[in-house]
């Protein structure tokens, strides 16, 4: 893992509580099909063509979210840790990047008392990230609340 960044003092942690099980939310994390539909912030798509994912220590994924105007952000990574249904840790940046790229943990943990609910805890590692910020924290902040639109949208 790089140590520099996943141990860096630059960070942010998002937490959120989603009414699905654990393992309907870790397949929203780890399924290509599903990741089309919420790794954007509001107003922008990606394209499911776009989206590729080796969910295994030390496989790649990358994807492209996409403005309304065309502009593209290529986005992609590698995983550098998956225990399924509750831990995934990834660097996150551009895919041809060549310095060290933020690290994101992502925990789920079961939640309430039949388990039904899901508990995450989003962590960047490597950038300063606040509310308002328009970029990073609020970026990653929208797509959880495209991710809790698409869970709302399913029935479990």
């Amino acid at each position: 893992m790089p140590e520099t960044l996943a141990t860096s003092d630059l960070h942010f942690t998002i937490t959120r509580v989603y009414d699905a099980p654990r393992s309907l939310v870790w397949r929203m994390w780890t399924d290509p099909d599903e990741i089309a539909g919420w790794w954007h912030p509001h107003g922008l798509v990606t394209p499911r063509d776009s989206v590729a994912a080796d969910v295994r220590a030390g496989g790649a994924y990358r994807y492209t979210m996409v403005e309304p105007d065309g502009t593209e952000y290529p986005t992609g990574g590698v995983y550098l840790e998956v225990v399924e249904p509750e831990r995934l840790v990834f660097t996150w940046g551009h895919p041809d990047a060549s310095e060290p790229q933020p690290v994101a943990f992502v925990e789920l943990s079961e939640h309430g008392a039949d388990g039904g609910a899901t508990h995450l805890t989003f962590t960047l590692r490597g950038v300063e990230g606040r509310p308002g910020d328009e970029y990073f924290h609020d970026g990653w902040a929208e797509a959880l609340e495209e991710l809790a639109s698409l869970l709302d949208s399913r029935e479990h």
